[in-house]
């Protein structure tokens, strides 16, 4: 677990196993015996099987290895864009990001996007406001109470970036990203 909070961390451990407890101090009537188990909650398996634990510890190994080529294709992406009618997610001073994603804003999203796709180009699109989402609408929240996140829902697009982004993949997308902004 990663967290500092007793209450958190028994929360989860309870979501994890599909809500299900044995902790006599957790159940709601006295046990009848070992085998006794109370459903408190509807969780989930949340539990890693083994293999799963073991590929994630060796990709762990890799983490660092994966946000510097990331940042270098990010910082590439920074140098080749500054000709084109875009604008990068701006990142703090004195902040590092991992670059799990490159966003930029454009005019006409759509139609660009659209174009991209067509050229064979992965992008997408992150992430639609969670006050759009039917989820949360049926919460009561109304998309249009959040302008901002709108105007950028409307104008992000996520280019392709990954560790093993080659520099000529690289600029095929700018290449398409250039054609697409300029037709």
């Amino acid at each position: 677990m990663t967290t500092r909070s007793a209450e958190l961390a028994a929360k989860l451990r309870l979501y994890r196993s599909h809500g299900i407890t044995r902790d006599p101090d957790q159940l709601s009537t006295p046990s009848p015996g070992g085998w006794y188990y109370e459903q408190q909650v509807l969780g989930f398996n949340y539990r890693l099987t083994d293999i799963q634990a073991a590929l994630g510890s060796s990709q762990l190994r890799r983490l660092p290895l994966f946000i510097d080529l990331r940042q270098q294709l990010a910082a590439r992406y920074d140098a080749l864009l500054t000709r084109l009618p875009v604008q990068p997610l701006h990142q703090r001073d004195g902040r590092s990001s991992g670059y799990h994603l490159y966003v930029v804003q454009v005019a006409d999203r759509d139609r660009v996007f659209a174009q991209l796709r067509e050229a064979g180009i992965g992008v997408n699109v992150h992430y639609m406001p969670i006050p759009a989402q039917p989820y949360y609408r049926g919460l009561g929240h109304d998309p249009t109470d959040y302008p901002g996140a709108q105007s950028y829902y409307r104008q992000a697009i996520s280019l392709p970036l990954f560790p093993t982004l080659s520099q000529a993949d690289q600029n095929k997308v700018i290449q398409a990203l250039e054609h697409a902004l300029c037709a």
